[in-house]
């Protein structure tokens, strides 16, 4: 399989795993701030890189029924937030490709 590099960010403000500080997001990134997660407060991200993804499931969630992927930290394994692979809703479907990021997993790495 090779080896897996890591992707650096250059922005001036980085979000990065809380655990290793490998970088997660830029700033920019960020869609929205009106999301929450199993640990509180959590971003909806466009992209997000140094992740991997766990194996689509359907999950209840506040705003209807979700496929998503639980995203974990590459470097540390540590589970960052989830991934959205499908909305159900009509509503919902602006989520679909996009990340959740957990702020309480998360550190300013800039």
């Amino acid at each position: 399989m090779g080896l897996a590099y890591n992707i650096y960010l250059n922005d001036s403000r980085i979000y990065g795993c809380k655990v290793c500080n490998t970088h997660l997001s830029n700033y920019t990134d960020i869609i929205s701030r009106q999301f929450r997660g199993q640990h509180g407060k959590a971003y909806l991200f466009d992209k997000v890189v140094n992740v991997t993804e766990s194996k689509p499931e359907n999950r209840s969630m506040t705003t209807g029924e979700h496929t998503v992927r639980d995203i974990h930290c590459r470097h540390c394994g540590t589970c960052v937030g989830w991934k959205y692979d499908h909305a159900y809703e009509q509503s919902e479907k602006y989520k679909e490709g996009k990340y959740i990021l957990e702020v309480e997993l998360l550190v300013h790495v800039k």
